[in-house]
C-alpha cells in the first residue's frame, strides 16, 4: 500500500538528503518513490582567511542545524507531525579541498575549499609524477602544497578528508568516503575501486625524506561504492543534526558523496 507523505514520515520511511553547497545547505526529504515531500535550507558564504577561502567548522554545524530546523518547521507546517526516525540519510558536499585533523580529532588548519588556487606548484609536480592530470583543487594537491610550503601542521596529520567526509564521520563515527568524492582526493583504480596503489606508493616515496610518521594510506578515508554499509547515525550525530532532540539514532547513512554526482 502506498503511504501518503504524512504516513511516510510517521512510519520512518522517508529518506533525508543533505547537500552542503557553496552558497546554500539544503535538506530534502523524499518518499520511497523518490518524490520530494519537504525541504529546508540555510544560506551561507565562504570567508577569505589568510588568503585562503574557507568555511569554519562552527559555520558548518550552525548551518546544518539551521537547515535541519527549517526542514522540521516545514514538515510541521505541511503535515502537522514530527520527524522521529528515517529510512536512510545521505550527505553530499562540494568536492575536493582539504580538511586535516590530528589524533585528537582537532582540525589543524581552516578547511581549504575547492576555490583555492594556491596549489599550482604541487599540482604540476604531481601531474608529472603520476603521469595523470591532477587539478589544483584536488585534496592531494592541497596536501603536497602544504608539504612543499613546510607548513608546521603536516607532521601532525592523522586524518584527511573532504567536507562531506567530515560531516559523515562526525555523525556516524566512520572514516569513509563515497567513490565519487574519493576520486577528487586522489585518482581511483577502476579495477580495485580504491585509490591508485601505484600513485599512493609514488607519493609516499616522494615525501619519504620528510620523515613523517604517517603514510598516505593511513590518513585517507576508506573508499566505498554506492550501497555499501557506511555506518549508522550515532546518538551524538542525531543531537548534532537535530538540536530539538526528536531525531533518533540508528538510522543507516549511505557513503558520503561529492556534488559532481548529486548535482
Amino acid at each position: 500500500m502506498k503511504l501518503d507523505a504524512k504516513s511516510t514520515i510517521e512510519a520512518g520511511k522517508a529518506i533525508l538528503g543533505i547537500e552542503l553547497g557553496s552558497t546554500r545547505i539544503k535538506a530534502v526529504l523524499i518518499d520511497q518513490e523518490n518524490n520530494p515531500i519537504a525541504q529546508g535550507s540555510h544560506t551561507w558564504e565562504n570567508q577569505l582567511v589568510d588568503g585562503l577561502w574557507t568555511y569554519s567548522v562552527e559555520a558548518v554545524w550552525y548551518g546544518l542545524q539551521d537547515c535541519y530546523a527549517d526542514l522540521r518547521t516545514n514538515v510541521k507546517s505541511l503535515y502537522d507531525t514530527e520527524i522521529e526516525t528515517l529510512a536512510a540519510i545521505g550527505v553530499s558536499a562540494m568536492m575536493h579541498g582539504y580538511m586535516a585533523f590530528n589524533e585528537k580529532e582537532e582540525i589543524l588548519v581552516p578547511f581549504r575549499t575547492w576555490r583555492n588556487t594556491n596549489t599550482g606548484q604541487a599540482a604540476a609536480a604531481l601531474s608529472e609524477l603520476f603521469v595523470y592530470n591532477i587539478p589544483l583543487r584536488w585534496s592531494i594537491s592541497h596536501l603536497y602544497q602544504a608539504i612543499l610550503d613546510n607548513e608546521e601542521h603536516v607532521p601532525s596529520i592523522n586524518y584527511l578528508t573532504t567536507l562531506a567526509g567530515f560531516v559523515h564521520w562526525q555523525i556516524t563515527g566512520q572514516k569513509v568516503l563515497g567513490i565519487g568524492d574519493a576520486s577528487g582526493m586522489l585518482p581511483i583504480d577502476l579495477i580495485t575501486k580504491n585509490y591508485s596503489s601505484e600513485m599512493v606508493d609514488k607519493f609516499d616515496k616522494l615525501i619519504a625524506p620528510k620523515g613523517y610518521d604517517w603514510k598516505l594510506r593511513d590518513i585517507l578515508p576508506k573508499v566505498l561504492s554506492a550501497g555499501e554499509n557506511a555506518g549508522f547515525l550515532t546518538p551524538e550525530g542525531a543531537s548534532r543534526l537535530d538540536v530539538s532532540g526528536h531525531l533518533k539514532a540508528g538510522i543507516p547513512v549511505c557513503p558520503p558523496e561529492g556534488d559532481a554526482g548529486t548535482g
